[in-house]
This record gives structure tokens, sequence and C-alpha cells, in this order.
């Protein structure tokens, strides 16, 4: 069959007509519609005010003395009164917003700890404009999570998911009353699961791109089937506004955490008994490891369930066959096994991978266990000796004993230059491990460094202002 001209012009029309409508149709189905969601489970999402005394000083600016920003970014919690300004009053009544949701039609509502943190009232709005005065049954600060109950029945509720099946680029939808405008619903993708915060050790965090902003706390986050996959608790940012990066707590961390609150009043977590730090990929090297993962014990608790068990040195890698990513994914791992349960635990020791078993203890309050510092400067017991970069000196018992070392530790008394330098060691720090081994002496380390192989990376661990941390050395 044959095509004249105008025929040919006419066809090549149709197929782009028809491919162009194919695209339009593709494009339109590969976009999430939520306005059934939002009619469904708005009416279950509250807005959250509450009244209470607090003391305050006037913010300091950017360049005033003193002024420091941590991190690079500031974590911004996001319950409080927008608009806010500079010095007020000390004593004063403030109103701080948050939104929640209906858990159960009996009046449970969840919400988030700094929401209701040190409330003389909390007042909750319902979706119909009622309200009411709301007890606070229980809150747990770790979490940021918060337990509330109303006075009310057959109240709309909303279907809890599981947010352990939340994968990166799905799309998530969030309700709640940013800046008090009630019932405000934002949208986004989820941008990275299992996100460890500096200052929220056992929340692996949910990061979106979701729209939040100052009076979002405590909302839920929604999955496309209309399932709350997370509480909305922070954001990311230098304003206090939103700039593209939040992060919602998994509600199956927040189910524990509420059956825990309802039940028991308080919440119960793991806990190993041991300090650590992040392994990079030079520590990695003088480990024995290919890959920089799993968490550096630093220091191990005398009292502590892993006392006797782990190792200073020790790299953990898996817990009950589970990879243990970095070192801020164990704290959260471990905070969800119950006290009383044997673990197995995967370690690098020595360069090589053992398996050890321990039974997980109850985390202590949340004042913690607190290192010592030596109210005087160290004070030599023998001449200094060079090494490694470093001038060293004896330590007597008295910092020995400040420091909470039983034996051992040489103090740094100067830098001199390389390798201590590069390694990141400063005058005033204590040396207690060379390559593994315990150190008592400046002779010693001197010892043990001459056996090292020239170009070959080792572990040094050094006490500094209270704290232990591994630093990477490479000897030269």
């Amino acid at each position: 069959m044959t095509y004249k001209p105008a025929s040919r012009i006419r066809l090549l029309q149709w197929l782009l007509a028809g491919v162009i409508c194919l695209s339009v149709s593709v494009q339109a189905r590969s976009l999430p519609e939520f306005t059934e969601l939002v009619k469904t489970n708005g009416p279950a999402v509250v807005n959250i005010t509450t009244s209470h005394k607090q003391k305050t000083t006037p913010e300091l600016p950017s360049d005033a003395p003193g002024y420091e920003e941590p991190f690079d970014e500031l974590m911004k919690r996001f319950f409080g009164n927008p608009g806010g300004g500079g010095g007020v009053p000390d004593d004063f009544g403030a109103d701080a917003r948050g939104s929640g949701f209906v858990l159960s039609g009996d009046g449970y509502i969840i919400t988030n700890h700094h929401v209701v943190d040190g409330a003389d009232e909390i007042l909750v709005k319902l979706n119909d404009r009622r309200e009411f005065t709301a007890k606070l049954i229980g809150s747990d600060k770790r979490s940021d999570v918060a337990l509330l109950k109303i006075e009310a029945m057959n109240l709309p509720t909303l279907k809890i998911g599981d947010s352990g099946t939340i994968e990166v680029g799905e799309w998530v939808l969030a309700i709640g009353s940013p800046f008090g405008f009630e019932s405000s619903a934002t949208s986004g993708i989820v941008s990275a699961t299992g996100r460890n915060l500096p200052t929220d050790t056992y929340v692996p965090f949910i990061q979106t791109d979701v729209a939040i902003n100052p009076g979002n706390s405590g909302g839920p986050l929604f999955n496309l089937d209309g399932e709350v996959v997370g509480v909305n608790s922070q954001i990311y940012s230098r304003s206090g506004g939103f700039m593209g990066v939040s992060f919602a707590i998994p509600i199956n961390i927040v189910m524990d955490v509420v059956s825990q609150l309802k039940n028991n009043g308080k919440v119960s977590r793991g806990w190993i008994g041991v300090y650590i730090q992040e392994v990079d990929q030079n520590l990695a090297q003088s480990f024995g490891m290919t890959t920089p993962t799993g968490a550096l014990v630093t220091q191990v608790i005398p009292e502590g369930p892993a006392n006797n068990i782990l190792q200073l040195g020790d790299v953990i890698i898996e817990l009950n066959g589970k990879s243990v990513a970095n070192a801020g994914s164990l704290p959260a791992m471990v905070g969800t096994v119950s006290p009383g349960q044997s673990v197995k635990l995967t370690v690098i020791r020595n360069r090589e991978q053992q398996e050890v078993e321990l039974k997980i203890g109850e985390l202590p309050g949340e004042e913690g266990a607190a290192q010592a510092t030596p109210e005087e400067e160290p004070k030599a017991d023998l001449e200094g000796v060079e090494v490694l970069g470093m001038q060293l000196t004896a330590i007597d018992d008295s910092i020995r004993e400040a420091l909470g070392l039983a034996v051992g530790g040489v103090l740094v008394e100067k830098i001199q230059g390389d390798p201590a330098q590069r390694a990141g060691i400063n005058a005033g720090d204590v040396v207690t491990l060379l390559d593994g081994k315990p150190v008592t002496s400046p002779e010693e380390v001197k010892q043990i460094a001459s056996e090292i192989e020239p170009g070959k990376t080792v572990a040094v661990l050094v006490y500094r202002e209270g704290a232990a941390r591994f630093m990477a050395m490479k000897v030269e």
C-alpha cells in the first residue's frame, strides 16, 4: 500500500499525538494523588498548644563573643512560638504549638516530647474544633515521643504502618499545623532511612524532603496507603524554617515507646556499657579492615555488661547477625533489645573476626556515666622521652585515678612533629594503647614503636578532656 504525501503527514500527526497522549498518561500515573488520603486521615490529626513558665535569655547574634554554631548547621526543634524576637522578661507564660494524632478512639494521642516538655497545661484541638485539656501519660526524651490522654470517645483514628518497609524514593505526606495553620498537608519523598543525628543517639530517623516547619512537630508522616510510618520531629536548618531536609521518628520505634509508657510509665532500653567512635579509612587500615564500618570501642565501663567481654580496640561489626553500619547505628540497635536478653556480637579483634556473647543490661538514666577530668596538670615522674613526634612523660597514680585508668598511660608533654602531628595528637593527651598494646611508660612506647614496620598505620588510644578516642598514626 502506498500513501500520498498529505496522508503521510496526517499519519505522522496521529502518531505524534498518540506519543504525547501516552507520555502525559504515564506522567499522570506516576504522580501520586493525595486528595482522598487527606480527606480520610485529616480528622485524626490534632493541634497542640502548651503553656508553661520558663526562663530565657536574649539570643546572641552570630558575630557576638561566645557564639558557636555546632556541627556547622543548627539542629532546630520546631515547636516554638514563631516570629520570636530578642530579650523577654525572666518569668513569663509562653505558648508553644505542635501537632499530634489520635492513636485510639478513647482519647490517646501521640506527639513529640519536646512539644509538651515542661508544660503546665496541654490543650488539644481536634479537627472538628473541639478543645480538650490533655493529661500527660508519659514522655521519653531520648526518642522524643510523648503520650497524651483526653477525655473523649469514638474519635477518628489512623492506621499504623510498618516503618521497616520504607524505601528511599517513595512518596510520603505530612499533615500538621505549621505556624499554627491547622490541617496543612505537604508532600515529598523519602530521602534516606536509618539516619543518625548527633543529638539523638537512639533514633534511626527517616529523612524526607517534605516541607516541615515550626508547628509540624508531633504530626504524622503517611505512606501512599494512608498508613502512619513516622512522626515528624526535626529539621536541619540555619534559619529555623524548612530548607529541604526533615526528619521523622520511625513509627515502629514510636509504638514500642508508647506501649512502654502506657504500660510501665517509663521506657527501658538495652545497654552494653561501652563508649564508641566511628571507624574512618585510616583506622580501618590499622585494624586490618578493607572498609570503614562498625563501631570502635574506646572505653569499657567497669561495671557494665561488656566488662571482661569486649576490649578496647574491638570493632563491633554485627549484632545478632545484623550489620552495624557505623557507630551511630549501634546504640539504636542495642536499645531495641530488652534488658536481660543475650546477644551475639561479631567483632574485629587483633585483625581477626571473632564472635562474643553478652547479656544486655538496662540503660542508666539521662545523666549517664561521666568521665573524671584531672583538676591539676599531670606531674612527670621521669624525664621526657621523644618518640613518634611526641615528648612523653610518665604520670602519677593520682592522675591515673582521675582519668579512670586502672594502670598505664603516658602523658604527651609536647608535640615535636610527625607522625603525631598528622595523627591529631595534642599536648596534654594521655596515650594508653599503641598498636593494640597497653603502655605504662615512655620507654615502653619507644620499644613498641621500634617494632612497628615503617609505613604501617597503627591505632593510638588517647584520653583527652575526660574522653577516650582512637587516632590513626602512620609510622615513618
